[in-house]
């Protein structure tokens, strides 16, 4: 895991990182991915055109789109894509996209439901990345985000007890790790207003997230636990983790299911020629790599 720099605000970048032996696989974290994709399940439409899984990662959660024609996994790590694609296959109904998110090179409004999920802690400029997310949606289109919560229990009781200097009730984020934020629910709601989305519903997830709990009460205990309890996020949210649905408002821009799939990241244009190993912008020129299937968006080519 790195971080990357170009004209664009820093990157967190999990290339060639094992996120997925590292993090996930035997790690004590089947309590967090349970209660996650209870969470999703409540919140996404279970049926669309086109979903934009973004920070998709090795594929984790893109079981849960089973009901969309098509899926989009986006994600800054090529080896993370590569992973994933060896869990789903190539196709069509898969499309694999190294990008950055503050340069999403997806033509506005091409899919009709969008997912970032353990990503937007990474990020320093939330509401440029949230009108990214939102140029690519069509009006109406369903968008789940989670985020970690500044105002959890824990930071409170820490805060409380004079054991950390942050105040989790203040509104702006904490950088508390180079690139990893924790946001006020406040903050995030003017965030996604002002970014073009309406939010319908927050639940409260995660908040068993205790090494002492998962190792002497059942996973099916906590989880059940926290699945009865995800509910009240719509009137306080003081778990570690919070999720929201937010609709995409506003009639710009159209639906676009039929057209380009892709912009350059460069310049916008969707006039992107494809040749055997690159797209070839026919705007500005730039032309991008298509490695084993997977579009890299990361950096022109030379």
């Amino acid at each position: 895991m790195s971080i990357s720099q170009s004209h664009t605000p820093e990157v967190m970048n999990y290339e060639g990182s094992g996120y997925k032996k590292d993090f996930w696989e035997g790690k004590g974290r089947d309590y967090e991915d349970r209660v996650e994709r209870i969470a999703i399940q409540r919140l996404i439409p279970p049926t669309g055109k086109r979903l934009l899984e973004l920070g998709a990662g090795f594929g984790r959660l893109t079981d849960l789109y089973d009901g969309y024609e098509q899926v989009i996994l986006l994600d800054y790590s090529h080896s993370l894509l590569q992973d994933a694609q060896a869990r789903l296959g190539k196709g069509e109904r898969y499309i694999y996209v190294a990008a950055n998110l503050y340069q999403l090179p997806i033509a506005d409004g091409v899919c009709d439901a969008a997912t970032l999920i353990r990503v937007i802690h990474h990020i320093s400029d939330v509401p440029a990345v949230l009108k990214q997310i939102r140029s690519a949606l069509t009006p109406n289109a369903v968008f789940v985000l989670e985020f970690a919560n500044k105002r959890n229990f824990k930071a409170i009781l820490r805060y409380l007890l004079r054991r950390q200097s942050w105040n989790p009730f203040s509104s702006e984020p904490i950088e508390f790790v180079k690139l990893n934020f924790d946001f006020h629910p406040h903050f995030m709601a003017d965030a996604l207003g002002g970014a073009g989305f309406a939010t319908k519903r927050r639940l409260a997830v995660s908040y068993f997230r205790l090494g002492i709990l998962k190792r002497f009460v059942p996973t099916s205990v906590l989880v059940a636990l926290d699945k009865w309890l995800q509910p009240t996020g719509g009137v306080m949210a003081y778990s570690p983790s919070v999720f929201t649905k937010n609709v995409a408002v506003g009639s710009s821009p159209v639906r676009n299911f039929d057209g380009p799939l892709f912009k350059c990241p460069a310049c916008g244009s969707t006039a992107l020629m494809k040749q055997e190993d690159r797209l070839t912008c026919g705007g500005c020129g730039a032309q991008w790599a298509v490695r084993d299937g997977i579009y890299d968006f990361r950096e022109p080519l030379k």
